[in-house]
């Protein structure tokens, strides 16, 4: 139940804003930073659990994120991605230099 406001309450009601959804601009567009995180994501399962589709689909989304990058955003930050999926492929193979097979049919 609410109450009336009493004397000891000590909120400002001129201070309350009312919530606003974010509402993305015309020119924004997320997918470069959800395609870096998702690098990120699959070059580590490609490092710490050596599969080695995750690092390939790391690489797909480092590539992805770098060509749908603006030139104002944090360059260290695209370039740390495809260096660690890059990475991640290259220790993958030197783990195991067979070719991946797909274990679905075998």
């Amino acid at each position: 139940m609410v109450s009336a406001p009493s004397s000891n309450d000590l909120r400002r009601r001129d201070r309350i804003v009312r919530y606003k959804p974010y509402v993305p601009k015309e020119g924004e567009d997320p997918m470069a930073e959800y395609m870096n995180l998702l690098a990120m994501l699959f070059s580590m399962c490609g490092l710490m659990m050596r599969f080695k589709w995750a690092a390939w689909a790391a690489v797909y989304c480092a590539f992805i994120g770098f060509s749908n990058s603006r030139s104002s955003e944090d360059t260290k930050q695209i370039f740390s991605s495809f260096m660690l999926s890059i990475s991640s492929v290259v220790m993958s193979y030197l783990q195991s230099p067979t070719p991946m097979a797909i274990s679905y049919f075998s």
